[in-house]
């Protein structure tokens, strides 16, 4: 069955209630309270940023010193004078540590803060591998060929041998005949009693060490292995060659179970010695 509508279509405007209008000056107002927040935060953090920086509390005033042995307390302070009285938090350490490491005896170094006002230095100094003679004058060298200080008074308890063959600059070609004398003094000194007759070390061909031992004039060519084998093998057949040879230039064992016997002069004769070694 079929619904009529009403036909009268009027209402009355009681019925229909009008929406309500948001007021435009409520979002306005937040964002400037919010931007006033974020300002007002910035100010705060600018004031304590200065607050700190220019805080007496936070200045360095203790500087300690680890690891050092050579060098005295008093000398690595020196390598970071200006360092105290800075501010702890924004003092770039990496700066004080690049002077540091500017000094020919640091190895590396590392700074580390302790709040609130101490910057602990661990220093790691290089260790002398034998006194080089550059020209005249002897420096002690580390395995690097590093120059770290003149030889003087201080060092003579450090018991070392004479390295020559180095040129005494910074470079690839030092390195290379510093780390052979730095394998050969390794070896050897596996046997201290032998390590310990090492007197001389020459390295000017960095593919043959050649050294000389205590109360011994010979030049032992011992060539870039086997340096222990080799030099006790000498030192067991010495007293043999020498009632052989009175006066030898030089023993080369770099041959196998032959070695090979100069006596002085022998380059102005062209004379040269073969022996069966006693190994």
């Amino acid at each position: 069955m079929p619904v009529t509508a009403p036909a009268d279509r009027r209402f009355l405007r009681a019925q229909v209630k009008p929406a309500r209008r948001r007021t435009a000056w409520k979002p306005r107002l937040r964002a400037a309270g919010q931007v006033a927040a974020v300002a007002a935060l910035g100010w705060l953090a600018w004031g304590g940023a200065r607050m700190v920086a220019s805080s007496s509390l936070l200045r360095v005033e203790d500087l300690r010193v680890t690891g050092n042995a050579r060098m005295s307390h008093g000398e690595v302070l020196a390598l970071v004078d200006g360092l105290r009285g800075q501010n702890i938090l924004s003092v770039r350490l990496d700066e004080w540590r690049e002077r540091l490491l500017e000094c020919p005896w640091v190895a590396d170094a590392s700074l580390r803060r302790s709040l609130p006002s101490t910057i602990e230095i661990s220093i790691v100094e290089r260790t002398p591998l034998a006194i080089g003679r550059i020209g005249e004058e002897l420096f002690l060298v580390d395995e690097r060929g590093v120059l770290i200080d003149e030889w003087g008074p201080r060092y003579e308890d450090l018991d070392l041998p004479i390295l020559d063959g180095l040129a005494g600059k910074a470079g690839e070609e030092d390195a290379r005949r510093a780390a052979l004398a730095d394998r050969l003094l390794r070896d050897v000194r596996r046997q201290p009693d032998i390590g310990r007759r090492i007197s001389q070390v020459d390295v000017s061909d960095p593919h043959n060490a050649v050294v000389i031992v205590d109360q011994d004039t010979a030049r032992v060519r011992l060539g870039d292995r086997d340096f222990l084998a080799r030099l006790r093998a000498y030192l067991e057949v010495a007293p043999t060659l020498r009632e052989q040879v009175p006066a030898i230039d030089y023993v080369d064992l770099r041959f196998g179970e032959r070695l090979y016997v100069a006596p002085l002069g022998a380059a102005a004769h062209g004379s040269r010695g073969a022996a069966r070694g006693g190994r």
